[in-house]
């Protein structure tokens, strides 16, 4: 169930709320994890952008629809969020459980090979 915490800029949700939202269309994942842990599996469509890096490539961040993070379990995902909101973005959701997560449930995983 969608969690907005008072103090965060940012809604909690679970892995399958983020692929209902995924599968409705209209709006971009972003991997916050490490290249080479990108590049293993990652959630299809997803564009890579590490957590540190998110102010410096927030070019590549839209700002017309929401915006999904999501990383290995959903702490460096918070912490790119977090960064998106400082720049002005406020559709933000942060992917809880994250990949481990979304393979545990066996969503579809795209890899880089």
């Amino acid at each position: 169930m969608a969690v907005k915490n008072e103090g965060e800029p940012f809604t909690r949700i679970d892995v399958h709320e983020a692929k209902e939202m995924i599968d409705n269309g209209d709006v971009q994942v972003v991997d916050s994890r490490e290249m080479h842990e990108h590049a293993e599996g990652h959630v299809p469509g997803s564009i890579n952008i590490s957590h540190m890096a998110t102010l410096v490539r927030a070019d590549e961040l839209v700002s017309d629809k929401p915006i999904l993070f999501i990383c290995k379990s959903g702490q460096r995902s918070a912490v790119a969020a977090e960064f998106a909101a400082s720049l002005g973005h406020n559709d933000l959701y942060n992917v809880e459980g994250g990949h481990d997560d979304w393979e545990a449930a066996g969503y579809q995983m795209e890899t880089d090979n």
